[in-house]
């Protein structure tokens, strides 16, 4: 199973996320609540595997989570960056993908739709 990062300036949604990978056997590694922290926490943890909030609050000069997956693939080029978007956010997912992210899932999330993208990535 894998250890996982989980992203997101939500709160609940943070323990969301973390509650459906626990159930499906994998680690939180751990959290982050802008991309500041999600790079940060991604050089020390090395995870696995990243679930990103695309749209968070500018914190340290890193405006969002596209612009935080551009960091961590410079830093990890072989990074897998899933992210969680809202309906209505498709030009932010290509810029996302463009920048290295490899999949997305679409808000509500959903606990199979999480554990198909997770074992598409082979983690």
């Amino acid at each position: 199973m894998a250890n996982i990062l989980v992203v997101d300036d939500a709160k609940i949604m943070r323990a969301n996320i973390k509650s459906m990978l626990t159930h499906l056997g994998h680690t939180v590694a751990g959290e982050a609540e802008n991309g500041y922290e999600a790079i940060e926490q991604y050089k020390l943890f090395k995870p696995d595997l990243v679930t990103m909030d695309i749209t968070m609050p500018n914190y340290e000069g890193i405006a969002d989570g596209i612009e935080a997956v551009k960091h961590i693939i410079e830093f990890d080029s072989n990074a897998k960056i899933i992210m969680i978007t809202s309906h209505g956010e498709q030009d932010k997912v290509i810029r996302a993908i463009q920048n290295g992210a490899s999949n997305y899932i679409l808000k509500p999330l959903q606990i199979d739709k999480l554990e198909e993208i997770i074992n598409k990535l082979s983690v």
